[in-house]
C-alpha cells in the first residue's frame, strides 16, 4: 500500500502541475501579440500544446513576440513531459493495483484511480474497517442522525476521507454512465 500511496502522491502532483501549465498557456495566448493570438486562440488544448511545442523561437529576444514564442514553447513542452510522466505513473499504478486487488479492479466501473484510492484508505485504517457501515463513516457517506423531538431526519456526513468520498462518487457516476474511471 505504501508504494501505491507514493505513486498517487507523485501522480496528483504531476496532474496539478500539468493543469497549471495549461492555465498558463491559455493566459499567455490571451496576452500574446495579435498575430500569435489570432493563430492560437481557436485551438483546443491538445492542438495548442502540439502547435506551441513545434515553435522555433529565435535565438535572440529582440521583440516581445519572440519572448512570448519562447515561453509558450517552454510551457507546451513542460505540459507534454508532465503528460508522459502521468502516463508512466498510471501504468505503474495499474500494475500494482491489479496485483494487490484483482477482484476490486474486476468490479464494473472501478478503474485504477478509484481502486488505488480505496486501497490506500483501507491500508491506512485497517483496524477501522470491521463492517460496511464503518467504511461508510470512514469515507463520509454514512448519514448522521439529526433528529429533534418528534422529527426524525438525517443529514450529510461532512467528515471522513475526502479522497475516498470522491472515489465512491466517481464510481457511482461511472456506473450510472457505464464507463470505468
Amino acid at each position: 500500500m505504501e508504494m501505491v500511496r507514493t505513486l498517487r502522491v507523485a501522480r496528483q502532483s504531476a496532474i496539478k502541475a500539468r493543469t497549471q501549465a495549461a492555465n498558463e498557456l491559455h493566459a499567455l495566448v490571451v496576452t500574446a501579440p495579435a498575430v500569435m493570438r489570432a493563430q492560437l486562440r481557436r485551438l483546443t488544448l491538445a492542438q495548442l500544446v502540439t502547435t506551441a511545442a513545434a515553435f522555433r523561437p529565435s535565438p535572440e529576444l529582440a521583440r516581445p513576440a519572440a519572448a512570448t514564442k519562447l515561453v509558450v514553447k517552454s510551457i507546451a513542452v513542460r505540459y507534454q513531459q508532465l503528460s508522459a510522466e502521468i502516463g508512466a505513473l498510471d501504468e505503474h499504478l495499474g500494475h500494482l493495483v491489479a496485483k494487490a486487488a484483482p477482484a476490486l479492479v474486476a468490479v464494473k466501473g472501478v478503474g485504477t484511480d478509484i481502486a488505488a484510492t480505496l486501497l490506500t484508505i483501507a491500508g491506512d485504517n485497517p483496524e477501522r474497517l470491521n463492517s460496511e457501515g464503518a467504511f461508510a463513516h470512514l469515507v463520509g457517506v454514512a448519514p448522521i442522525e439529526a433528529s429533534s423531538g418528534k422529527i426524525t431526519r438525517y443529514r450529510l456526513n461532512r467528515r471522513g476521507d475526502r479522497q475516498g468520498n470522491r472515489a465512491l462518487y466517481l464510481l457511482a457516476v461511472g456506473a450510472w454512465a457505464g464507463t470505468p474511471l
